[in-house]
């Protein structure tokens, strides 16, 4: 099998919001250790439950999740009997999770330079992150090459054409919809699945994620108490694919 290469990208319109004082991936660590350290980006219990389901893990396979933060679906992973493995490029997401998660294979590394050897896993996952990262393409080659032949991959990536985020807030207020993290870019679902197409993978299934259906108690009562956010978990079935909030892209790695 040789390792992947990169194509020519196909044209693509992307949104970036960058900080000025964020040139490399060194500046994007420091930043994480403070947001990490000083907040917390996680999302909601039942929003790692909804994508362990989705991941259709099998026995004994080896998982890797890319930017796992406070490894919430490591943790799930290894109750379903999973080798599984999280790697962040912030070393107080890593120390968080192992402290409230009790999470252990947990490695600081660059997404962008994956510290394992080439068709290790049978499954990776990039939840949220490949949006952040200094460089895109590298990091999805990155994740081509550590996949098994025949492994998956699934990423999940935001929308520019977000209908209840970016698109309701430019409409309301008359600007763009900025995220916290020191790196944030916006696409549409083609062009990143030309992205993510891009190192050889092949998309074979997209999902639309505009929020989750609780599983918890506790994730019921936040949606009871916070009424628009209730009202968009309600209007999630309707939301035109090309539309949603976010993608979730399961892709394979051909044999």
């Amino acid at each position: 099998m040789k390792e992947p290469t990169h194509k020519s990208p196909k044209p693509s319109i992307l949104l970036e919001i960058r900080l000025p004082d964020i040139d490399s991936t060194a500046d994007s660590q420091s930043a994480y250790d403070e947001i990490y350290t000083e907040s917390d980006i996680s999302q909601r219990e039942s929003f790692y439950l909804w994508l362990n389901e989705l991941f259709n893990f099998r026995e004994n396979e080896n998982y890797l999740d890319i930017s796992c933060g406070r490894a919430q679906l490591v943790n799930l992973a290894k109750k379903k009997r999973v080798k599984a493995f999280g790697l962040d490029l912030s070393f107080a997401a890593l120390k968080s999770g192992l402290e409230h998660n009790g999470s252990d294979k947990l490695i600081t590394g660059n997404s962008q330079q994956l510290p394992f050897s080439s068709n290790a896993f049978d499954i990776v996952t990039n939840i949220g992150s490949l949006e952040h990262y200094v460089d895109m393409e590298t990091a999805v080659y990155e994740m081509t090459r550590v996949l098994k032949p025949g492994g998956r991959a699934i990423v999940l990536v935001p929308n520019t054409f977000s209908l209840l985020t970016n698109i309701l807030i430019a409409y309301r207020k008359g600007i763009t919809s900025i995220d916290i993290q020191p790196i944030q870019r916006y696409a549409a679902r083609q062009e990143w699945q030309d992205i993510i197409e891009g190192s050889g993978l092949v998309v074979k299934k997209t999902h639309k994620y505009e929020r989750e259906w609780p599983r918890t108690s506790a994730d019921t009562k936040y949606y009871l108490s916070h009424p628009k956010e209730l009202i968009r978990l309600l209007l999630t079935p309707i939301i035109p694919l090309n539309l949603a909030f976010c993608f979730v892209f399961e892709a394979y790695k051909p044999e």
